[in-house]
């Protein structure tokens, strides 16, 4: 039985336009124990999807379950084994954190687990936090507040949604560090999404893209790995490139990536470069990764 089924899910608002279709006949299925990634663009439906399976969303059509449980039917069931980490910062600022953890145990019949609680305290870098009032934390400490409350109740689900989306980098190393020993120690099953897509290349074996409300790729991280371009030449210049360059060069700021298949492709890049008089620095080849896969499937389904 997959921990989280997705059933050709649809969700179609309303919009000032007409009828906007966030999801598009979702199917989907994750097993037990996965680091799964979701990754796509702004508006790809990540979040509707994620929302569908907290049952803060109804879909218009199809069924999302949690270890076997409707989310809409067995609510309270499918709940009892979620964690979900949102994207915004929602906390409540009347108590300190370790009195929030306390209640939000509550709400799932959960008492007497303190332990648990100086665990996650530890685990995320709050110990010194635990009784300071939320309001008196900064981002980065709510953030981490959001994973604690996420798996006070022990959830066999963990769903992390832009977990790391504006934190520092101590933040995200303890985050990962802590979720991925929950995964291999536990079991648990997590999905994420995230833009950062050099953590899902490290963290997830497998990964969905999903573009339009629709799934464009579904795979082993290995397998998607292997459909890239074996190598990127990289390099800076402060000049505009030739046209025939531009037209395949992937541009941020002053640093210029291209395609290349081999030790040949690099030394052609190399010769238009310098016939056009751009001049370049700090040039290096590297090996393909997420991003570039991630940008050639998006870019080819238009």
């Amino acid at each position: 039985m997959p921990a989280i089924a997705f059933q050709q899910v649809t969700k179609t608002f309303a919009g000032s336009r007409g009828k906007v279709r966030a999801l598009q006949g979702v199917s989907l299925d994750i097993e037990p124990g996965e680091f799964f990634g979701l990754l796509g663009p702004n508006g790809a439906g990540k979040t509707t999807l994620i929302s569908v399976l907290a049952g803060l969303t109804r879909p218009t059509s199809g069924h999302a379950l949690v270890q076997g449980f409707d989310v809409q039917a067995d609510y309270a069931q499918a709940r009892r084994c979620l964690g979900v980490v949102p994207q915004e910062l929602v906390f409540d600022p009347f108590f300190n954190v370790r009195e929030a953890l306390r209640i939000q145990s509550g709400y799932f019949g959960v008492r007497r687990n303190d332990d648990w609680i100086d665990e996650l305290l530890a685990g995320l870098g709050l110990s010194d936090k635990a009784e300071a009032n939320m309001r008196q934390l900064s981002g980065g400490m709510k953030r981490r507040f959001l994973v604690a409350q996420a798996l006070v109740h022990k959830p066999s689900v963990i769903v992390l949604d832009e977990p790391t989306a504006g934190v520092d980098v101590e933040l995200r190393q303890t985050l990962w560090q802590f979720i991925s020993g929950l995964n291999k120690r536990l079991g648990a099953t997590v999905l994420l999404t995230t833009h950062y897509l050099e953590e899902a290349e490290a963290l997830c074996g497998r990964i969905a893209m999903l573009k339009q409300g629709q799934i464009v790729a579904l795979d082993q991280t290995s397998a998607l790995l292997s459909r890239a371009t074996a190598s990127v030449l990289r390099f800076k210049t402060d000049q505009a490139l030739p046209e025939a360059i531009q037209a395949v060069a992937r541009v941020t700021g002053r640093v210029v990536q291209l395609p290349a298949q081999d030790a040949l492709a690099v030394e052609r890049w190399l010769a238009q470069v310098r016939e056009a008089g751009v001049v370049v620095s700090d040039i290096e080849v590297r090996k393909a990764d997420l991003e570039d896969v991630f940008l050639d499937i998006m870019g080819a389904t238009q």
